[in-house]
């Protein structure tokens, strides 16, 4: 579950920044194309506008000289009419209007010119010595009008006082330019397509390395200290890959390390357990023959060999308990389990150490469950001799079952009414040699390894063997509360396991 809830993060990560990636490629790619559409506009635009204007302005030039050098002023309308007809034929479908004074003639009668012909433009051919232009919008569309003074040829160019103006249509340009700017944004589309396609090859180019790094970084998190990426190029992905796989293999050189001292100090307890077995079990015998004898020898030699008693049986209990975590460590305990009732195997144990009277019990009857009895026996022996000791009466143990999500389990609570767990030592409490209370007595040890400060970690290491847990904390009504839980498994349970399996 938890690799699946990695690649999930590591996907939306790199669909973040490959989204990202793609995104920004757009985004710059659509802002060139509406630039460069907008400049090709108006460039375009420009370069149709000033032939147009060009071609009118020397067409209309070209062709009034032409035609004035047999035209006599001042003409009167006729003369003028057909002064226009003849600038008109000669520069194409051109409106031309020619102006003498108060005379006006039109080169097509039927045409309305007062609106394309500003005052303005008027103002600036009467004044002026050369051509004028305007374009102007009139019914909503647009036109170019070109106007000019005919002068005569005698060398002075004065003013004769004829005007002549030029409309042209430009509706066709504006088609053109139209034309063009639709052409222009079709083509929009398929740059930001391509520009898309193009990010896309980018981003998985980019990605791919960035991927493989987040593969390896929740490999190397899960455990598998011998992950690596690959390096390829020069570039900064592949300086942070080799940084990465150095720093990996400084990782795993300094577990290897950390694993071979950690094993060397398991084996070195177990060696020195095992070795002070032999002497200890000497100095058993012998302790055990001065403590027979302790009442007739003298008080202060008495109370010395009882002393030297205690303590070699407090450091034999401690070696067997070093013992016993050594193995757990080792992994080389094995569970022999069968099928028992509970509330005996409890009683049993109260009784072989003599605690039946200081202990209240509230044990269910009937509770019956596959675990490996003696292994229940150091559960109970430590739990409650921790109880006694550091405890206030009454001690109560408390036997019952609990179903919840997971299935059915077996509690067993050892209260005690004292004055509880220091603040912060619920979670130290099954610590190996961890004891909350520095300068308490050692007291007088048993069988469930009381004394040695392994007791509740050896009863922790059992627990789990079972599949089970031990909780510690305080209780509603003042002292601390230990509750084992065993996962509640019967013979019948484990039957009907073997015939489905089979």
């Amino acid at each position: 579950m938890r690799r699946r809830s990695g690649r999930s993060r590591g996907s939306r990560f790199a669909g973040g920044l490959r989204t990202r990636l793609v995104v920004a490629f757009v985004v710059v790619a659509l802002l060139s194309a509406v630039t460069a559409t907008a400049l090709a506009y108006r460039d375009a635009r420009t370069a149709v506008l000033q032939r147009t204007q060009n071609a009118a302005v020397n067409d209309l030039r070209e062709r009034v000289t032409a035609v004035a050098a047999d035209f006599d002023v001042p003409p009167d309308q006729r003369s003028l009419s057909r002064f226009a007809a003849k600038v008109s034929d000669g520069i194409g479908a051109r409106i031309v209007v020619a102006r003498y004074q108060d005379l006006v003639a039109v080169s097509d009668s039927l045409a309305d010119t007062e609106g394309r012909i500003t005052a303005e433009l008027r103002t600036a051919v009467r004044t002026g010595t050369g051509s004028r232009f305007q374009r102007v919008m009139w019914r909503d569309e647009p036109y170019l009008v070109v106007g000019m003074p005919v002068t005569y040829a005698d060398g002075d160019r004065r003013a004769s006082g004829l005007e002549v103006f030029a409309i042209t249509d430009l509706r066709a340009e504006r088609d053109d330019t139209a034309a063009l700017l639709g052409s222009v944004r079709s083509g929009v589309l398929p740059v930001v397509l391509l520009a898309a396609v193009l990010a896309l090859l980018a981003a998985r180019t980019v990605l791919r390395p960035v991927r493989e790094l987040g593969r390896a970084t929740r490999e190397l998190a899960a455990g598998d200290l011998g992950s690596r990426v690959a390096v390829t190029g020069h570039d900064e992905l592949a300086d942070l890959a080799r940084t990465f796989n150095d720093t990996a293999d400084a990782l795993q050189a300094s577990d290897a390390g950390l694993r071979d001292q950690e094993a060397k100090a398991r084996r070195f307890v177990a060696d020195v357990s095992h070795e002070l077995r032999t002497p200890l079990a000497a100095m058993t015998m012998v302790a055990t023959v001065l403590e027979e004898d302790a009442d007739q020898l003298p008080p202060d030699a008495a109370r010395a060999a009882r002393t030297v008693g205690a303590e070699t049986a407090r450091l034999a209990r401690l070696v067997e308990d070093l013992m016993e975590i050594s193995r757990f460590d080792a992994g080389a305990v094995r569970l022999n389990a069968a099928e028992t009732d509970l509330a005996e195997a409890v009683r049993a144990s109260l009784a072989l150490r003599g605690w039946t009277d200081r202990v209240r019990t509230d044990l269910a009857e009937g509770v019956r469950a596959r675990v490996d009895r003696r292994r229940v026996d150091v559960i109970v022996a430590n739990l409650v001799g921790n109880a006694l000791r550091h405890g206030a009466p009454p001690v109560t143990v408390t036997l019952g079952t609990t179903v919840a999500e997971d299935g059915e389990w077996v509690t067993l609570e050892v209260a005690d009414r004292g004055a509880g767990l220091p603040p912060g030592v619920g979670d130290r409490v099954f610590d190996r040699f961890y004891k909350a209370d520095a300068a308490r007595t050692r007291g007088t040890a048993d069988a469930g390894g009381q004394g040695s400060g392994l007791g509740t970690a050896i009863a922790l290491e059992n627990a789990r063997l079972h599949g089970g847990t031990i909780d510690a904390a305080d209780g509603p009504d003042g002292g601390a509360v230990f509750t084992l839980r065993l996962p509640l498994r019967r013979a019948d349970d484990e039957r009907r396991t073997g015939e489905d399996a089979e």
